[in-house]
C-alpha cells in the first residue's frame, strides 16, 4: 500500500485525535462522546499507518517525495 498521509497532515491528525479521544473518554456515557472517541481512534490509526482511504479516494497525497 502506498502512503498518503505525512508532514503537517499527520501531526494535525495526532493532535486532533488526542483531543477527540480525551473528550470522548470524558463523556463516554453520552452518544456524542462515544462518536468522538471513535473518530479520534480512526484519526490516530490513519496517522500511525500513514494511509487514509478518504485521501486515496480523493487523490490527496500529503507525503511528498521521500
Amino acid at each position: 500500500m502506498d502512503r498518503n498521509v505525512g508532514g503537517f497532515d499527520r501531526l494535525g491528525r495526532v493532535i486532533l485525535a488526542t483531543i477527540l479521544l480525551v473528550a470522548g473518554y470524558r463523556n463516554r456515557t453520552r452518544t456524542l462522546g462515544a462518536l468522538a472517541f471513535i473518530a479520534g481512534s480512526d484519526l490516530l490509526a490513519t496517522a500511525i499507518i500513514r494511509r487514509c482511504p478518504v485521501n486515496a479516494l480523493l487523490g490527496i497525497d500529503t507525503c511528498g517525495t521521500e
